[in-house]
């Protein structure tokens, strides 16, 4: 279980948003507004070796900084938002170690398997990261997509997990009801992805304590990786300190 650390971009700015808010049109909850760009983060990212974290752009408006946070760890970070067969190369080539990508495959409710099949070929497998964030319906979790605004008919379901698992090389999942909340993780989802867990997953949402963390390796039967937002001393949190954590479940 390691930890994965995130550079949440909303209009050019590395920020900590409350993800159910994410609404076109409307200005989002905001747990913390950095005033270090996110060069900054990447920077430091690479300084305690922390591989595989993500670079995600919450909208337009980021491309500058994605960029520069790309370009001050070349290889070490993932980019998702926005991204689709035509631009996945060029943020390869930017510095990408892989491509996160999500609406862009779950169109129209559905996985569009031409989509899918035309970005594995251009980027391959092991470049490519399926977001499958999700929020509840009732007592299923459905994929959600455009900033996690739109639910899609794709149940994250076993079944589900296993019909992607050969086009990408690891699933990024936030739960996007606590998203952002530092209330407490989504259990009954975590305890689904570690008792599959064929390929790497990432989970996200709703950390704020050592505890949390321990619940998600119990649960995740130590097959999940994890990531913090707010509650990190470096994103204005006062539960979690980065460096604590960073030393505990780095490489």
């Amino acid at each position: 279980m390691r930890f994965r650390p995130c550079i949440d971009l909303h209009n050019g700015q590395v920020k900590q948003i409350v993800g159910g808010t994410l609404i076109d049109g409307e200005q989002p909850d905001t747990n913390f507004q950095a005033e270090k760009p996110a060069a900054w983060y990447a920077d430091l990212y690479r300084r305690y070796n922390l591989p595989g974290g993500h670079v995600i752009q919450l909208g337009p408006g980021n491309t500058r900084a994605a960029e520069a946070a790309l370009a001050a760890w070349p290889g070490g970070l993932q980019i998702g938002g926005g991204v689709n067969s035509d631009n996945a190369l060029a943020w390869l080539d930017a510095g990408a170690a892989a491509v996160i990508v999500t609406s862009w495959v779950f169109h129209d409710g559905r996985i569009d398997r031409g989509r899918l099949d035309r970005l594995v070929s251009r980027v391959g497998r092991d470049r490519l990261v399926l977001d499958l964030s999700c929020r509840r319906k009732g007592n299923d979790y459905y994929i959600v997509t455009d900033r996690w605004q739109t639910y899609t008919h794709e149940q994250v379901t076993p079944q589900l997990l296993d019909s992607l698992a050969d086009d990408a090389h690891e699933f990024l999942i936030h739960a996007v009801d606590v998203e952002g909340k530092c209330q407490g993780i989504e259990t009954a989802l975590v305890e689904l992805l570690g008792a599959w867990g064929q390929i790497p997953v990432t989970y996200a949402g709703g950390i704020h304590s050592r505890e949390d963390i321990d619940q998600i390796g119990e649960l995740g039967r130590g097959r999940l990786d994890f990531t913090v937002g707010s509650a990190l001393d470096i994103f204005g949190g006062a539960q979690l300190r980065y460096r604590e954590i960073a030393r505990d479940y780095g490489i």
